[in-house]
């Protein structure tokens, strides 16, 4: 059912539409098929970017959207409630463009921003290792200073449409340094010495390939590190907090499909002689699963609206993160209850639902993770 939105704008009302619109009739009917064979969506993209959505919160002078983050948020909400993976994929790119327009150099972004921007490109976001996850000061990956290239060496995982991404944002070592030995680059496809690994098995997202990237005396010229050399970890968690604020609305919108789905099918699903919507345990259930997408949307617009006025909003991110991913679990998890034994089948996506939803507790920093970040901002505001 359609959510009911404040907008700040007409044009956004109008943006919000299409999106809508786009995701009813050219995503949500291919995602149950493409997600059970592992296929990449690569057209969706194109079709996506053709239309200026994989670039709604970059400044007009890039080429991007435009658009405060609120409005993107939204975008990305709607396109995860027709198909998660799409819609974490967009949110991936949108951290992967992030670096190059916020700090890059003028000419950087003149070369670089128009493509990644332009809708033809489709950014992937290399931080994670295999030992380095929650901890990006473990970080192992080498990018050794030789003249006016780097020679990278190293491993990251967890790339998300790795093997079918135009670019790269990496973060590799330039220093032994656990804080100050991040350097950021951007990194082309097709660089020679670079390849992959095979794609992971995972239990949920399985249309968006995850791979490892890997990194074998690939040669990048200087003029491809982005920002100061040291300058990768602020890089780093600066975006990171708006990438949570993408997952946030990502699991909101994925919440948002489960309970459209249980709401429909209460309705139509008859026991005892009438629907099962008439029974007020199940009315209660479906009350909390509203309550609880509900509750998501608005921490994720609180955080993005202090984004967008400029002011502190990463405890509000990690808490945006941590309550709509949460949500998302239990929501999902109820819906395949209110179908029953057909919740537990391939023949509604509520099952496809829940494990999709696991991951999102995971990924952008663990729950635990944003636990933290929370409880040492608190403690962090003591006086003395």
């Amino acid at each position: 059912m359609p959510v009911d939105r404040l907008l700040p704008s007409d044009e956004a009302h109008e943006l919000l539409d299409v999106v809508r619109e786009i995701a009813t009739e050219q995503l949500a009917p291919r995602a149950s098929e493409a997600e059970a064979a592992a296929e990449f969506p690569r057209d969706v993209f194109h079709l996506l970017g053709k239309t200026g959505l994989m670039s709604l919160p970059f400044s007009e002078e890039d080429g991007g959207g435009g658009q405060p983050y609120e409005v993107y948020l939204q975008v990305l909400e709607e396109i995860a409630t027709a198909w998660m993976s799409v819609g974490v994929d967009v949110s991936v790119h949108t951290l992967s463009s992030s670096a190059m327009a916020t700090f890059g150099t003028d000419e950087q972004r003149l070369r670089w921003l128009p493509d990644m921007l332009g809708g033809d490109q489709l950014g992937a976001y290399a931080l994670s290792e295999p030992q380095a996850g929650s901890d990006v000061s473990a970080i192992a990956t080498k990018a050794v200073r030789d003249g006016d290239e780097y020679v990278v060496s190293g491993t990251k995982a967890w790339i998300s449409h790795g093997p079918h991404a135009d670019f790269w944002l990496l973060f590799a070592r330039t220093s032994p340094d656990p804080k100050t030995g991040l350097s950021a680059f951007h990194v082309p496809a097709g660089t020679p010495g670079v390849s992959f690994g095979a794609p992971e098995k995972k239990m949920g997202m399985t249309a968006s390939t995850t791979t490892q990237l890997l990194f074998d005396a690939a040669r990048l010229p200087v003029d491809l590190r982005v920002g100061d050399e040291g300058q990768g970890m602020a890089i780093a968690l600066s975006a990171l907090d708006s990438g949570r604020l993408g997952i946030a609305a990502c699991a909101t919108g994925l919440a948002q499909a489960a309970l459209d789905l249980a709401v429909g099918y209460a309705a139509e699903r008859r026991q005892f002689g009438r629907a099962i919507a008439e029974f007020q345990g199940l009315q209660f259930l479906l009350a909390d699963m509203a309550a609880a997408v509900e509750s998501s949307r608005s921490t994720y617009l609180n955080a993005a609206r202090l984004r967008d006025v400029g002011r502190a909003f990463s405890r509000q991110a990690s808490i945006a993160k941590l309550v709509a991913t949460d949500a998302a679990m239990k929501v999902t998890t109820d819906a395949v209850q209110v179908l029953g034994g057909y919740g537990y089948t391939r023949d509604f996506p509520a099952e496809r639902y829940m494990r999709e939803a696991k991951v999102t507790q995971i990924f952008e920093g663990t729950n635990q993770i944003q636990r933290m970040v929370i409880s040492r901002s608190l403690l962090q505001e003591l006086p003395g």
